[in-house]
């Protein structure tokens, strides 16, 4: 006889209701043997959702600090529910910061598939321009080394994609990827690591990993600071741009390096770049557009607000026509019949969930984007 029939992971979790402007806590119960989900109210001590089966839901979303979406409730999980739940799945979760440095930027792509390769998942990213000081800031336990102004001046001389990364073990297994930090060495000792790969000598090294626990706290809260303010500002151009979100289907099936590495390689530039999760009003708001228009109108918008998405700003000429001839019809299938290249033929499943949402009207460009500056 098994000894765990029915095994069950307990999570605390906490949903923004907009209608009542009351945040609501539930205890939320994930059964792994038939992937099927229950809730229970906390404030009103009563069951929230009887056990009901949900296949949306996976193991590998079961984490604290991730977001959920059952039955078209985004839920943040802000604590494990047990004792049981916490040793299970919680022992060997770290978060690490992983930083693109200026001469590996263009292979985002790349390098974000060499991340899910390894297990690790990408929880916030953001494209930046670090200043002197910043790039001084951030290196300051370097501050007596030989090396420390070249380090600055190189980090500081173009954008940088700052990201977290969540997994097992993520400190070493991220540096793993990362290879010798000198790029000669990493070239003869691990040429297929990120270094061996993109980088050039012990400076122009294409990549940073934080080297402990500690360090990935600090360098995390200096990029994405959980206390006041956004960190180091983002680097969108607002001009000759135009706005492209991947979707959160796509973020979810570890198609975003896939998806950057396919605009790159055909010549579009990503001027931008930020991870964020919509809430519910905003994606209304933003997908407004096409109510009353598109039949599927509800199912975008539950689609946009059911986890995290990646906005990017493409710069390019005449870029809100090239970027949507890039991205293909709207459909898939339809895609994959006429324009078999594009990224929604490539990547897409079906209507709502095809991947890529781009801007229409060439003026709305510039806007979308704006738009994102109030969604981090």
């Amino acid at each position: 006889m098994e000894l765990f029939i029915d095994e069950r992971f307990a999570f605390l979790a906490e949903w923004y209701d907009p209608s009542a402007a009351l945040l609501r806590r539930y205890q939320l119960l994930y059964y792994p043997k038939d992937g099927s989900v229950e809730m229970f109210d906390m404030k009103n001590q009563r069951t929230f959702l009887r056990r009901t089966k949900f296949d949306e839901l996976h193991p590998e979303d079961l984490f604290v600090g991730n977001r959920v979406n059952i039955f078209s409730r985004q839920l943040n999980l802000t604590g494990y529910g047990d004792q049981y739940t916490a040793n299970k799945l919680g022992s060997k979760k770290e978060r690490t910061l992983a930083m693109i440095k200026p001469d590996a930027v263009t292979k985002v792509g790349n390098i974000i598939q060499m991340i899910y390769d390894a297990n690790l998942i990408v929880t916030k990213a953001k494209m930046t321009k670090l200043t002197w000081k910043q790039a001084a800031d951030f290196y300051m336990e370097h501050q007596s080394k030989s090396f420390f102004n070249n380090l600055v001046q190189f980090v500081s001389s173009g954008p940088v994609v700052a990201m977290e990364l969540m997994g097992n073990e993520a400190v070493t297994t991220w540096r793993k990827v990362l290879g010798p930090t000198d790029s000669g060495v990493a070239q003869k000792d691990a040429a297929n690591s990120l270094r061996g790969q993109f980088g050039t000598d012990g400076t122009k090294n294409a990549g940073h990993g934080s080297d402990s626990l500690a360090s990935a706290a600090r360098e995390l809260e200096f990029f994405f600071p959980s206390t006041t303010g956004h960190g180091p500002s983002n680097t969108a151009k607002y001009s000759d741009c135009t706005c492209c979100i991947i979707k959160p289907h796509a973020i979810s099936e570890a198609l975003t390096g896939k998806i950057l590495k396919s605009i790159i390689e055909n010549g579009f530039e990503i001027s931008a770049l930020q991870m964020f999760n919509m809430d519910r009003v905003n994606a209304e708001e933003f997908l407004e557009v096409y109510k009353g228009v598109a039949a599927e109108y509800t199912n975008m918008v539950d689609e946009l607000c059911s986890g995290p998405c990646m906005a990017l700003e493409i710069h390019a000429t005449d870029a809100p026509r090239t970027f949507r001839e890039f991205c293909g019809p709207a459909d898939p299938e339809i895609a994959r019949h006429l324009r078999p290249a594009t990224l929604r033929a490539l990547y897409g499943k079906n209507k709502v969930q095809n991947a890529i949402h781009c801007t229409d009207l060439p003026e709305d460009g510039i806007l979308e984007y704006h738009d994102f500056q109030y969604f981090q």
